[in-house]
């Protein structure tokens, strides 16, 4: 299988400013994120191209090189199922099996996503309102994972706005106090942060920032202080806005979310850039990737984490009989079963589909699909075997190669830092024998690769 660089080597267009002109924001709050103040983009993209793979029929990478079809981790062989590295057996994605979690890791108790319990309200939030909390993954998904970044304890906002003030002021940057600071903060204390700064110094600590950094250490601290919600919605907006459409992007985003996440980025894509997602999916794609995407929009998948195994079986087969059972694809079945079953339904569909077909549901897909909508449909199976094996592969290919796709780089290690880093970064030395950090060391430089490794940890 030939698995494409992504995304298209332009990288984010230019984006005309944050938050759009004329657009009174209500999430968060108006003028609480001024990215930027002044026309010309926020942020500046990694220039660098996402190298293709080799073109195989696999392109999943294992131990010694590429492996046969079929063989992503987790997913079964024809004829059966060996357990995939470091993966738990059981019930399915998401189940913790008895004793340790997932690959050896602690189960940390359920925390929610973006770091830290319900948001105080902060410094600075007109009228003291606040947006709600970022609501959390159903537990069953968030036991047995957890993220190299959690929230600081002895936080105090204002004495890290004083940090950063005094970093920022004067001749020269103090690039590492700032990397001190945000590479050891939750995305909700970096917003308390924001906050604070504001409140201390009548100043935007955003368009300060801006001032003082540039190139890829820039992209990558803005993105941190950026809401995770809309961090989301703003890498969708760039994704469709301006030429070209960076499909992967897309299938990134909206296939890996919890419905509650996907909920909340079509909530705010509306509110801040006042557009209707689904319209602009429409606008920018077509046939059957455009309705898997507007399938995905809808934040509807069961989120049941209980098995039902004749269910299981009978989706299998209606699988079976929708593509390799006959002459040409229903692709709509094929869509109907990947965007409404629950992850772990999913994964006991495919373990079914091996026995009745033969050989994998993955390699199925790519006999029966091609371009964006087989991406996509993969992307759903990756997530219901092993969602961390899914972002490790991503990040491979980000550096692999000539030039490195910085944006992809920083989007990943950003959204992840506080779910499922930890686990991300295992997969990453099972797969490729090396790990996360010795990659990013090697293709990255200065403030930027400082900061990186910062939330990666060694």
């Amino acid at each position: 299988m030939s698995y494409p660089g992504y995304p298209p080597s332009g990288g984010y267009p230019a984006f005309p400013g944050y938050p759009p002109t004329g657009q009174e924001s209500v999430y968060p709050p108006a003028g609480q994120y001024a990215y930027p103040a002044v026309p010309g983009g926020y942020p500046p993209a990694g220039a660098g191209t996402y190298p293709a793979a080799p073109p195989n029929a696999a392109g999943y990478p294992a131990p010694g090189g590429y492996p046969a079809p079929g063989c992503y981790p987790g997913a079964p062989p024809a004829g059966g199922m060996p357990p995939y590295p470091g993966a738990p057996t059981g019930p399915g994605f998401g189940v913790p099996p008895a004793g340790p979690g997932f690959g050896g890791y602690p189960q940390p108790p359920a925390q929610s996503y973006a770091g830290g319990g319900p948001a105080q309200i902060p410094v600075g939030f007109p009228g003291g309102q606040v947006p709600s909390p970022m609501p959390g993954p159903p537990a069953a998904m968030v036991q047995g994972t957890q993220g190299t970044i959690q929230a600081a304890p002895n936080f105090d906002a204002g004495r890290d706005a004083e940090i950063l003030r005094k970093a920022m002021k004067g001749f020269g940057t103090d690039e590492q106090a700032i990397i001190n600071v945000v590479a050891n903060r939750s995305n909700d204390q970096r917003q308390k942060i924001k906050a604070a700064f504001k409140t201390m110094y009548g100043k935007d600590l955003i368009k300060d920032l801006k001032s003082e950094l540039s190139g890829n250490v820039e992209e990558l601290i803005l993105a941190l202080f950026m809401p995770s919600t809309y961090y989301d919605a703003w890498s969708l907006r760039h994704a469709m806005k301006g030429a070209g459409t960076q499909e992967r992007v897309l299938i990134e985003i909206l296939c890996t979310r919890t419905n509650q996440e996907i909920q909340e980025i079509v909530k705010c894509y509306k509110s801040e850039f006042g557009r209707d997602i689904e319209q602009d999916i429409r606008a920018d794609t077509s046939g059957h990737f455009e309705r898997l995407l507007i399938s995905m929009c809808q934040g509807n998948r069961d989120e049941n984490q209980t098995v039902d195994y004749q269910k299981a079986q009978e989706d299998a087969q209606r699988l079976y009989q929708a593509g390799e059972g006959k002459l040409g694809t229903d692709e709509s079945c094929f869509n109907m079963v990947l965007a409404s079953r629950s992850f772990p339904q999913l994964k006991a569909t495919v373990e079914a589909y091996s026995r009745i077909a033969n050989r994998d549901l993955l390699s199925s897909i790519d006999r029966e699909f091609s371009g964006n909508v087989e991406r996509g449909l993969k992307t759903i199976l990756q997530c219901a075997l092993n969602r961390p094996a899914f972002f490790a592969e991503r990040l491979y290919y980000s550096m692999k190669g000539a030039g490195t796709d910085d944006s992809t780089l920083i989007r990943i290690i950003v959204t992840r830092s506080e779910i499922d880093l930890v686990q991300i970064k295992q997969m990453f030395t099972q797969m490729y024998q090396k790990t996360l950090a010795t990659m990013i060391a090697s293709d990255t430089s200065g403030d930027y690769r400082r900061l990186l490794l910062a939330i990666v940890g060694q």
